[in-house]
């Protein structure tokens, strides 16, 4: 007996040892030199807030601080990817259509920089949203066009992108580490639009239209470039689309998504840049929807062509979409430029078409956008061309936009639209709250930003009228 007591309590006791040093389940491990840090705030444990983030009646705070020798070295890296130097075009005023003005509101003298292939590098700041501080957050500069410009023009409202946990790799404390469930956000300075609110205004304009399409919310951006805190304005800050996107609006996001930078002419792989799935070498979907598109039967078949594009591609989706951006006119899209869009396998197996980018929308002058007639496409676009010469498809197109400018873009929804958003934004940039100025701005003036609202009034009702000439 007193053997078998000695044996359970030997093994009691063993059992006691083993527990002991059996590890927890891991816990979130907070940053702990951020007083700051809350596990609702910065931890991805919790779902995305998007009352908090993107609120849709109020103005949020940006604060990001970096050191001179941090701008400078994001200055060195600018001058390697584009060849200019900040400010190089030393002159440059206001931007308008996409041409920087100097002196006396002509044209600066100097070209701007080349557009770059490769992103700009990230640099790990502290960011303060609302007060609240993240540390180590990674910030690089974004864009093309609106970049190459504004750095070349020495403007300091830049584009930009934040990555809450690009640099968990070199430390470890802010490891998944989130802006109130936010991994990445995007931020759109208002480059050539004197409203500041077109890239707003369109990605609601394309979700009320049942298109879906990234949220989007105002805030007010101070830099401090390691001289001291500057306000550089009212942005748009824009959710990322492999992010939060897919999976809020799709209900998942397994399926594969892509950036690309493709006419869709014939399948480059490079020209398909993949967001997630990059380990996974397939691209079967892209190469199928290619093939389907440019088959030969398209002419001699047109309903199996039809049949056959519609397995690889949502067509009714994306007729909604160019019902959509036909009417409101954005010209820095496909059948203008090869960009701005996003692929998504959706659940049902077709890929599905993401608007992306849209400062450059909502305007009739500057660019030369796509008609709604679309009869200026040529096949160096054949996702627009052939559609659009389908009897089918371009008549079920034409009822998307009977049905977009009577229950959606008309002028008195639209105009509430804009004037709620000017008004919301209307103290952060003309005061009293803030008042955008000077290197920090791509207002000429106020002035620029008040007669900005009745233009695009103006310009919603010059679309209706060309509504009801294309449909006739």
């Amino acid at each position: 007996m007193k053997k078998q007591l000695t044996i359970l309590f030997a093994t009691g006791l063993l059992a006691l040892m083993v527990a002991c040093q059996k590890p927890a389940i891991e816990a979130v491990d907070p940053d702990a030199t951020n007083p700051d840090w809350t596990e609702a705030s910065h931890s991805n444990t919790v779902a995305p807030d998007y009352a908090l983030v993107f609120p849709q009646d109020k103005v949020n705070t940006i604060e990001i601080t970096m050191t001179a020798q941090e701008w400078q070295s994001i200055q060195t890296d600018m001058l390697a990817k584009i060849g200019s130097n900040f400010g190089a075009r030393s002159n440059a005023g206001p931007i308008q259509n996409g041409v920087p003005q100097g002196g006396g509101g002509q044209p600066g003298n100097m070209t701007p920089g080349q557009f770059s292939t490769e992103d700009p590098e990230y640099v790990a700041l502290p960011v303060k949203f609302n007060g609240k501080t993240w540390t180590k957050v990674g910030f690089r500069l974004k864009g093309n066009s609106s970049l190459s410009s504004a750095w070349s023009s020495g403007i300091y409202k830049l584009p930009f992108r934040l990555n809450f946990d690009k640099f968990e790799d070199d430390y470890p404390e802010i490891k998944d580490q989130r802006l109130y469930g936010f991994q990445e956000l995007s931020f759109s300075p208002g480059f050539n639009d004197y409203s500041l609110i077109r890239e707003k205004a369109s990605s609601d304009i394309f979700r009320m239209a049942g298109v879906p399409a990234a949220q989007t919310a105002f805030c007010q951006v101070y830099i401090d470039f390691g001289s001291g805190k500057q306000y550089c304005g009212v942005y748009t800050m824009v959710e990322v689309i492999d992010d939060t996107m897919v999976e809020s609006q799709f209900g998942e996001d397994q399926g594969n998504i892509y950036k690309p930078e493709s006419t869709f002419q014939t399948f480059v792989q490079s020209d398909f840049e993949k967001k997630n799935n990059k380990t996974t070498a397939d691209y079967s979907d892209v190469k199928a929807f290619v093939a389907a598109l440019n088959a030969s039967n398209r002419s001699t078949d047109a309903a199996s062509w039809r049949t056959n594009l519609e397995k690889t591609f949502n067509v009714d989706h994306f007729l909604k979409y160019l019902a959509v951006n036909n009417t409101i006119v954005n010209w820095d899209v496909y059948g203008a430029m090869a960009h701005n869009y996003y692929l998504y396998q959706a659940p049902s197996g077709q890929l599905t078409w993401i608007p992306w980018d849209h400062n450059e929308s909502l305007t009739s002058t500057g660019r030369n956008a796509v008609s709604l007639g679309m009869t200026e496409v040529s096949t160096t676009w054949p996702l627009i061309r052939y559609v659009a010469d389908d009897p089918v498809y371009f008549a079920r197109y034409q009822q998307y936009v009977k049905d977009f400018s009577e229950d959606i873009f008309t002028t008195s929804r639209m105009n509430e639209l804009f004037e709620r958003y000017t008004t919301l934004i209307s103290p952060y940039v003309i005061g009293p709250t803030a008042t955008e100025t000077g290197k920090y701005t791509y207002l000429a003036s106020a002035t620029s930003f008040t007669t900005a609202l009745p233009t695009l009034k103006a310009h919603v009702a010059s679309r209706q009228v060309a509504v009801t000439n294309f449909l006739k």
